[in-house]
């Protein structure tokens, strides 16, 4: 059953002409097959289908011998109101999609696989006919109709506006051989230019021809001999001398055995009115004429609406308007000092795609983008078009395209032969050029507004992220991780610690996480890019010439081939990593603070390159991510200082007291914070005495650590210059009240602490303003160890005393701070009353124990954590069967 659009069988017509050929499987073949059909077409007077036939057979045929990998024939058949073009190949398995399936025909923006979506678009009719041992699909083109007899017509008009002429019309009849010589010359033309036919055939024309001179042009007779169909302008010298301004037309034909030769109808010049062809209209089906876009005949319609879409279709129909092998087209940058590969065809759009080259004249450079060029033999010139460079291409014509006077772009054509291309095909090619111009630019103009609005959001995204973190290696992470894959294939950072240190390794990512270790390892034996300040990206061919260099010596390895030079061991770099960093690499400088902190490498695959807004985008990012980098490195040094000082303010350990078990646990309340309003300590005194402190700086932070820091050191020097519990307390008051301002009202419990030789200890304590110590003996019982006296830095004058405890074996001596006294859920408040419960049921466990069941009891009564500092020490006197 067949599908709608598609015919499975041929239309019956009477056939009055065919031609076939047979193609190879090379590229060449393409061309080839490209000029037999438009020849054989031209020569059936089948123009108004010609380009539309080329370009059908162009992707058929290409599908056949560069994709298939078979020989194609092709066969032409004309009828009474169109041609039909079969291609079939030698590879009949493959499948062929139809419309009506679901499946796709294939896409525009591919460079194979076109061929049926276009013969869907541009066909009357088209199908696909299978035997065993070869595929064939063909097409239909109908001519246009129009009515009987008028091919094109002018309107009526008064006779006093009618061109002017002689009695007599005369159209001179030449006819010019192979070799340019006149091979007929009619009555007409012995008198209009006076020569007899014996005196001139045989002659070149180029004797009796005067051919104009005009600047920018360089097209002569002998040119336009060749040109199968040509209009114009110039001279005929007569027997007196004086030259007579002619019109002529030329059109090439080739005889029963193939020889070509060119005839030409001239007439007075002031006469062209009788051979000159008239403007064009085309007719819609009700017969009114309507005038066609000129933009539209050369691209056709509709248009693709699409930057890529648009460029690709332009390079196709030029390469098919003059039968190249190749085409591309370049796009210029916005201060007009390179050019952008953006389409290409017959040339290796994949490795070409986003290349740049200068515009400025030089070696290497894109010296004639500002005006039409014609190259006969690049093997002559060699770097004057570097986009063709080891292509296979020999000559080349490219053309400019300008909007208001500004360069835009370039549009080439190239063949594999030489001297294909003259002035004349510049000519049809710069006119084609100016018509699709202003199309490209703006399509060019709204992807770059899209391009701009995307970069715009993708920015401010990559700026909330990199602000979200203070952390180094977050920032990095998010770093590769904003580049790869959005703006490049695989990516590395670079980072420098400071003006003496050399430029470090400290993250690697590509979208392949395969490929991520073979790549760190490739960039970890080549030497870092140099860290130049110099803002934007620059080439950096390190990676790529190393990566070949190891994949080359791992093939000789595997074929079992010396190597002149020793093998470097552990690289490990496979061809898969050359392939992976094969492409372009750029470096861009990590500055912050005027200094360069880091470099941001990116890199694409195998003969990749970087789009120009790509880098502009990558170039803000890395300005961005330098900021954010820098600030992760100061906040993490700030807090490396930060957090040395606070433990220079806790006890550098705890010493070993006989007979006594000792937990301390401590928390500081604040991000950030090892230390802050609480602090203990516990330290020897002399020999056989301890001292021990536990107490609550008001407030908390670095103010309330820096009034702890006064109180701990203070505590030890003067109970180790012989001062008893309260001359120390008050010593340490009068030091808190000297501070003016600075100064902090401190709760404290100070003691000393004897072990005793019947394993009981004694302790003498004196509680400023703090919260009661509590004991639990082994009974289970819970009672106050001291009692409350005031606080310290407040009142200049205090009146402190000590008090005497026993703690027997088995009990246990509990401090702690506000901090777990006052812990809150809502309106409840844990109190001394809560942490007396907890206590009770503390019986039999050890210092290290108690303090983490106090801890865990704290932590369980609320569910937010914890906004005020606590400390808890715990001591326990063992009982003689535990010791």
């Amino acid at each position: 059953m067949a599908e709608p659009g598609v015919e499975t069988r041929t239309r019956s017509s009477v056939i009055t002409a065919r031609a076939a050929a047979s193609f190879d499987p090379v590229g060449r073949s393409v061309a080839t097959a490209r000029a037999f059909v438009r020849d054989t077409l031209q020569g059936w007077g089948y123009a108004d289908v010609v380009d539309d036939a080329v370009v059908l057979t162009s992707e058929l045929v290409t599908n056949a011998v560069v994709h298939a990998g078979t020989s194609a024939d092709v066969l032409c058949l004309r009828t009474e109101d169109g041609v039909r073009v079969e291609v079939a190949d030698r590879y009949p398995e493959r499948e062929i999609p139809i419309q009506g399936t679901g499946l796709s025909l294939g896409s525009p923006d591919r460079e194979n696989g076109r061929g049926l979506l276009l013969c869907a678009a541009l066909a009357s009719r088209w199908g696909v006919e299978y035997t065993p041992t070869y595929k064939q699909v063909w097409f239909q083109l109908d001519l246009p109709q129009r009515p009987v007899g008028t091919r094109s017509a002018g309107p009526v008009m008064p006779v006093a506006l009618l061109p002017v002429a002689d009695e007599r019309v005369r159209v001179a009849v030449t006819q010019i051989d192979r070799s340019g010589s006149i091979s007929v010359w009619n009555e007409d033309a012995q008198h209009l230019f006076g020569y007899a036919a014996e005196h001139v055939i045989g002659k070149p024309l180029t004797d009796f021809a005067a051919w104009p001179h005009t600047p920018g042009t360089g097209t002569g007779i002998v040119e336009a001999l060749q040109l199968s169909r040509w209009e114009g302008s110039y001279g005929i010298r007569g027997t007196d001398g004086r030259v007579v301004p002619v019109y002529a037309s030329h059109l090439r034909v080739r005889d029963t055995n193939g020889e070509p030769s060119t005839v030409c109808l001239l007439v007075r010049d002031d006469e062209r009115a009788v051979i000159q062809s008239p403007q064009r209209v085309p007719v819609t089906e009700s017969g009114e004429s309507h005038a066609t876009d000129p933009f539209e005949v050369f691209i056709g319609s509709p248009a693709p609406d699409d930057l890529d879409g648009l460029l690709q279709r332009t390079v196709e129909r030029a390469r098919d308007m003059l039968d190249g092998d190749a085409a591309f087209l370049l796009l210029a940058t916005d201060d007009e000092t390179e050019l952008e590969v953006r389409a290409t065809t017959g040339l290796p759009s994949a490795r070409q795609r986003f290349a740049r080259v200068p515009v400025e004249a030089g070696t290497g450079r894109y010296g004639s983008a500002r005006m039409p060029a014609v190259h006969e033999d690049l093997t002559a010139v060699p770097g004057a078009v570097p986009l063709l460079n080891s292509t296979g291409m020999r000559s080349v014509v490219t053309v400019p395209l300008k909007v208001e006077g500004r360069l835009t772009g370039s549009l080439g054509v190239a063949a594999e032969s030489s001297g294909r291309y003259s002035n004349e095909e510049a000519l049809r090619l710069q006119f084609a050029a100016d018509r699709i111009a202003l199309a490209v630019e703006s399509a060019r103009l709204g992807e770059l507004e899209r391009l701009r609005r995307g970069s715009l959001s993708f920015l401010v995204e990559a700026s909330d992220l990199l602000a979200g973190t203070l952390d180094r290696d977050q920032t990095l992470a998010l770093m590769a991780q904003m580049t790869v894959p959005t703006l490049a294939t695989w990516c590395a950072v670079y980072t420098i610690a400071d003006q003496a240190s050399d430029p470090y390794l400290s993250y690697v990512l590509h979208e392949d996480e395969d490929r991520i270790d073979g790549l760190k390892a490739l960039l970890s034996k080549i030497a870092p890019p140099d860290p130049v300040p110099t803002p934007g990206a620059r080439v950096w061919a390190a990676p790529a010439d190393a990566a070949q260099r190891a994949a080359l010596r791992t093939s000789k390895r595997e074929l079992g081939l010396g190597s002149t030079s020793p093998v470097s061991s552990g690289i490990g770099t496979t061809r898969a990593t050359a392939a992976a960093v094969g492409g372009e690499t750029v470096v861009l400088p990590l500055v912050a603070r005027n200094r360069v902190i880091g470099m941001l490498v990116l890199g694409k695959p195998s003969d990749d390159h970087f789009r120009q807004e790509i880098l502009e985008l990558a170039e803000d990012l890395s300005r961005r991510a330098a900021l954010a980098l820098d600030n992760a490195r100061l906040y993490s040094e700030r807090t490396a200082i930060s957090q040395a000082l606070q433990r220079s303010l806790l006890p550098p350990g705890l010493p070993q007291i006989p007979g006594v078990e000792v937990e301390v646990i401590y928390r500081a309340a604040g991000e950030g914070n090892e230390v802050g309003g609480d602090f203990y300590d516990l330290f020897p005194i002399r020999d056989g005495a301890y001292g021990f402190a536990i107490g609550d700086v008001c407030g908390t932070g670095p103010e309330a650590a820096a009034v702890t820091g006064l109180a701990r050191h203070a505590l030890r020097l003067l109970a180790r210059e012989g001062f008893g519990g309260p001359a120390v307390l008050e010593r340490l008051n009068a030091a808190i009240l000297d501070e003016g301002a600075r100064s902090r009202f401190l709760t404290l419990l100070y003691g000393e602490l004897w072990p005793q030789e019947d394993g009981s200890a004694v302790l003498k304590v004196v509680c400023a303003g703090h919260p009661l110590p509590l004991r639990l003996r082994q009974d289970g019982s819970v009672e106050p160890a001291a009692e409350p006296q005031p606080l310290l830095g407040v009142m200049e004058d205090l009146e402190l005393y000590e008090q005497m405890v026993t703690l027997d074996p088995g009990d246990v001596l509990l401090c702690v701070t506000d901090g777990v006294t006052e812990r809150r859920e809502g309106t409840r408040m844990m109190g001394d009353d809560g942490l007396i419960d907890v206590l009770t049921t503390c019986t039999g466990l050890t210092a290290g124990a108690v303090a983490s069941r106090v801890l865990r009891a704290v932590e369980r009564f609320a569910a937010e954590p914890a906004s005020d500092d606590m400390a808890i020490l715990a001591m326990r006197i063992p009982e003689p069967h535990s010791a």
